[in-house]
């Protein structure tokens, strides 16, 4: 274990947190400070039972079957029979690190003494995260609205020895892996499979793994398209500080000034003042800082609500430690759909206009800019990048589809009862596709402008610039003859994730 220890102490997680456990196996602890709430509520529950009244989920059938009254002999049934009822997910496997994720988070929600369960059954979760047992989860079935119900139940299936897991690298079926793990499945008591398969928990830690990597994504974009400002010999007037005081938007003042401050000390930028015919340079250049910018500012409230996220308990019916149960709607996912969404518009932005930058580079009809056609050693013998434009364009096409929000198409299940479902699971899906796209299209950018900074040697650009174009060449060597550009774009796409080019 490289991540140190994550304590469940009732606040909420940090970002980082869901992070260390889902990717760096940091060890969970349930901290003794939530015991009494936990006890609490889950005292409310034992005293439901024995009050002759219904209530949803505990002694009741679920969704539209909630006006069934299920008798106390077959309660242990019922919960049984929901985790196994409600796996029906289909499609390739979630990513472990996703379902280690969506497992804290929901250990996490559990110890805030709000969702009626023993003690136990939360610690059976952070034993399975600790023994390194991670439930094999389907990654399509949810619609974000009761919970991430067939994700969670996959994962429940596994708590009572059922459906199937990994252990160390192994796929096996549920009860081995406890087995191997030194683990036995646990008897879910009233209201502990509805508990368990409640809540957002999928779509939150998808998108607490998405903004770790989205910043580094981000960065190398701001990086790229300083290093494209050099190669096309474009100006930096617009860069001027006064600039974006009058445009009075932060997150265009603080592109700029990063990207000034990476183009600090270029001998390309003065060789080019005076006698230059060009007035202006194109939007992907000019208007960067802005666009930019507005997808900074836009995701500001994304981060805003992932943190509010990560303290939320999630469940339904809710038990308070006073003893009322109240049925409510915490576990739709629209707060976390509508970030997720926005991330996947804001990225068709940071990969649309990288995209023309590569166009504006690879093109040559800029004179001016003294770069030979496609970036090319000897044009005509050699087509150099050409292609690698193709390529972009073809990510940049599938990033527009996935920037059309899921959250907005409605779908009714459970027989109308839940009559609008937010889709986060979907927006959380193609988030993800489209930042492994982005990343795709700043590494095709930063291949093109590393060689086109280079066609202006001996004159070297920013310190900044030139630290970026030695990483770039760490991966991948100055074309000097035609070679298939595939395995540099993905080199330098890993170095993205890396955090190579991430701002100090």
């Amino acid at each position: 274990m490289t991540g140190g220890v994550v304590h469940l102490d009732g606040a909420a997680l940090a970002p980082a947190d869901v992070v260390r456990v889902a990717r760096d196996g940091a060890v969970v602890r349930i901290d003794p400070c939530v015991e009494g709430g936990i006890t609490a509520s889950r005292r409310a529950v034992e005293a439901a039972l024995g009050d002759g009244e219904a209530h949803y989920g505990i002694n009741t059938g679920f969704g539209s079957l909630s006006r069934k009254r299920i008798g106390d002999a077959a309660l242990h049934d019922l919960q049984r029979n929901l985790v196994r009822s409600h796996a029906a997910g289909v499609g390739d496997a979630l990513d472990e690190d996703v379902v280690r994720a969506m497992l804290v988070i929901l250990a996490a929600s559990l110890a805030r003494g709000s969702s009626g369960v023993r003690p136990q059954l939360i610690e059976m979760i952070v034993s399975l995260l600790n023994a390194g047992v991670t439930p094999v989860v389907p990654s399509i079935g949810s619609v974000g609205a009761s919970g991430d119900l067939a994700p969670l139940a996959h994962s429940a299936l596994v708590l009572i020895g059922e459906g199937e897991a990994t252990h160390r690298g192994v796929r096996l079926a549920g009860g081995e892996a406890l087995d191997r793990a030194g683990l036995a499945p646990i008897t879910l008591e009233a209201k502990e499979g509805l508990a368990l398969i409640n809540g957002t928990h999928l779509m939150c830690g998808r998108l607490a793994l998405l903004w770790a990597d989205l910043g580094r994504v981000f960065d190398a974009a701001v990086a790229a398209t300083a290093m494209s400002i050099d190669a096309c010999r474009g100006t930096d007037e617009f860069l001027d500080p006064r600039v974006y005081e009058a445009r009075n938007q932060p997150g265009a003042a603080r592109v700029g000034e990063r990207i000034r401050a990476l183009l600090g000390g270029s001998q390309i930028l003065p060789s080019h003042a005076h006698n230059d015919p060009r007035v202006q340079d194109p939007y992907s250049i000019r208007c960067a800082p802005i666009v930019l910018g507005s997808v900074s500012d836009a995701l500001r409230p994304v981060e805003r609500a992932l943190i509010a996220e990560l303290g939320a308990v999630t469940d339904n019916p809710l038990v308070f430690a006073d003893g009322d149960i109240v049925s409510a709607g915490n576990f739709h996912g629209m707060p976390v759909a509508i970030p997720l969404d926005t991330i996947a518009i804001g990225l068709s932005h940071v990969a649309g206009i990288s995209e023309r930058r590569v166009y504006h580079m690879l093109s040559a009809f800029d004179e001016e800019a003294h770069l030979p056609p496609y970036l090319s050693p000897e044009p005509g013998l050699h087509s150099g990048l050409m292609i690698a434009q193709y390529t972009a364009a073809a990510l940049c096409n599938e990033i527009i589809a996935l920037a059309s929000p899921a959250s907005v198409y409605n779908l009714s299940t459970s027989a109308g009862i839940e009559d609008y479902n937010s889709f986060g699971p979907r927006a959380a899906a193609k988030a993800v596709r489209s930042l492994a796209l982005t990343r795709r299209v700043i590494a095709i950018e930063l291949v093109c402008a590393a060689q086109g900074v280079e066609c202006h040697r001996p004159l070297r650009s920013g310190s900044g610039v030139e630290a970026a174009i030695e990483r770039v060449r760490s991966v991948v060597p100055t074309l000097a003859a035609d070679r298939p550009p595939s395995p540099d774009i993905e080199a330098v796409a890993s170095l993205i994730e890396s955090g190579a080019f991430s701002a100090p």
